[in-house]
């Protein structure tokens, strides 16, 4: 499948994939984009010292990286993703530029540069795994405070928001867990209430009227 850079609203890149006309990114804003949907409506949203979050679709690591640049917690990153992108693709990614984060290239490389399937340390607080899996063979249970659900978009692959999915991902939250997502389909309200989470409806991200959080909430 064709794949190119393509500059977003706010100056930073994502990868298009014209085939799909899908990204990887908001075209509204790649960095915007991480900030609200999953730093400001999630990360902070979480009040252990130690934070364990799950990725779906770890894709050019901004989410990634932006974590590391705005948590001085503890954090366990575990990002999931079946195609990685290529060290060629993240040569063109321009975030360290748009985040004025040239001190921090260090850790942006070891991000990319780790090897998969193992965990490593990549500061003295901040953990990475990367998994090279398919979303449907995740099985964790009760590990994870925080997942950034950040796949594909349902009109392109519908078969990533489904009730089955979202099992998976209940399943691997701890109690009071909390699933972010930029999408706000009805089809995916839905099917995240079917399998027990409790959903709400937040203000979008620059370009979306509104976006979804699912609280995992176990009956005592």
């Amino acid at each position: 499948m064709k794949r190119e850079i393509l500059i977003t609203s706010d100056g930073s890149s994502t990868i298009h994939l014209p085939d799909w006309d899908e990204q990887y990114h908001s075209k509204n804003g790649s960095i915007n984009e991480t900030y609200h949907v999953f730093i400001n409506s999630g990360l902070k949203e979480v009040l252990s010292d130690e934070v364990s979050i799950l990725e779906i679709g770890f894709g050019t690591g901004l989410n990634c990286f932006i974590t590391y640049l705005e948590s001085k917690r503890s954090i366990n990153y575990v990002g999931v993703e079946a195609y990685p992108v290529t060290p060629e693709e993240v040569e063109k990614m321009n975030f360290i530029a748009v985040l004025d984060a040239e001190k921090d290239r260090t850790v942006f490389n070891k991000i990319h540069n780790v090897s998969w399937d193992e965990k490593h340390q990549i500061t003295d607080k901040f953990s990475l795994t990367k998994r090279k899996q398919f979303f449907e063979d995740i099985d964790d249970k009760d590990t994870f405070n925080l997942i950034y659900f950040d796949a594909f978009g349902a009109r392109v692959q519908p078969q990533l928001w489904t009730e089955d999915i979202f099992l998976k991902m209940y399943n691997a939250l701890k109690k009071d867990g909390i699933l972010v997502t930029y999408s706000a389909k009805g089809s995916v309200r839905r099917a995240m209430q079917a399998v027990g989470f409790i959903v709400e409806r937040l203000p979008g991200p620059p370009g979306k009227r509104e976006m979804l959080r699912a609280t995992k909430v176990v009956a005592s």
